[in-house]
């Protein structure tokens, strides 16, 4: 038998991400919200777990602020689950600090140039959100190639224009697209940002991966002026999601993206861009 100096762990208990992240089903759980938004029930085939215990663990996960959800736009007795990006990072990073100062995430070099790569957001009426997601997707990268469309297009809102702007970004005069345009094109990634065009989004050729993206509506509240805090909610949630596609992209071809000091790998299975 092994005799030497006993160590007595004498440290604070484990990090909150730890405690919750580190149990199978949670940590599955959560691999599969960071490729897309889920359903309870689809949470349950991917993972494989009754549905009573992926509900208790979700709970798990909502309350320490590392998962959230939304009610579904296309069905109001369902709910969306997502990541909540900015907490898990946070979370993450503090876990290597407590553990080790020499652990703290440090800032990674800036992707290279992913040519090739081609984008397409999709919700209904291409007004909004989709066109959002367009024009700060192309800011941030613009060797990626992106375009939005509807299924039931309409003209741009005034607000979609005013938030843009306070981005750099001018899109007064842009018309709406209709999906149907792009059917038959290939695509490395189809990001439906409503729930209601997730139920009629078509198949399109080739290794595109669907994501999904619940974002509310952000003219659904009310008109003009009144919805335009809603619209800043939207373009701010946008920005930071793209940010982590971005980093998920860089990752599948050997790069990363500099988000706040944390390095994302991409989801097993998720494609890298040709």
């Amino acid at each position: 038998m092994y005799v030497g100096r006993v160590v007595t762990w004498s440290g604070s208990a484990p990090p909150a991400f730890v405690r919750l992240a580190g149990h199978p089903v949670r940590w599955r759980i959560l691999s599969e919200l960071a490729r897309s938004d889920r359903r309870v029930r689809e949470l349950v085939g991917l993972v494989g777990q009754p549905q009573n215990l992926v509900s208790y663990h979700l709970g798990r996960l909502r309350a320490g602020r590392l998962v959230a959800a939304r009610r579904s736009t296309f069905d109001a007795r369902d709910a969306y689950y997502h990541l909540d990006l900015t907490n898990c990072a946070d979370a993450l990073a503090a876990a290597g600090q407590a553990l080790h100062p020499g652990l703290r995430l440090a800032p990674v070099p800036a992707a290279a140039p992913v040519d090739g790569c081609r984008v397409l957001f999709l919700c209904t009426g291409n007004s909004a959100r989709s066109p959002v997601a367009e024009a700060l997707l192309r800011q941030r990268a613009a060797s990626v190639e992106v375009a939005s469309a509807g299924s039931h297009p309409k003209p741009l809102h005034p607000n979609t224009v005013r938030v843009l702007r306070t981005y750099g970004i001018e899109l007064a005069g842009r018309p709406p697209r209709h999906v149907s345009g792009y059917e038959g094109q290939r695509f490395d990634y189809v990001i439906t940002l409503c729930d209601r065009v997730r139920e009629v989004c078509p198949e399109f050729p080739g290794r595109a991966e669907q994501l999904h993206w619940s974002i509310p509506d952000p003219a659904a509240g009310g008109t003009g002026q009144d919805t335009y805090p809603a619209f800043e909610q939207m373009a701010a949630e946008l920005e930071t999601r793209i940010g982590f596609l971005l980093a998920t992209i860089g990752a599948g071809t050997g790069a990363g993206i500099d988000r706040g000091g944390v390095m994302f790998e991409p989801a097993r299975g998720t494609p890298a861009c040709s």
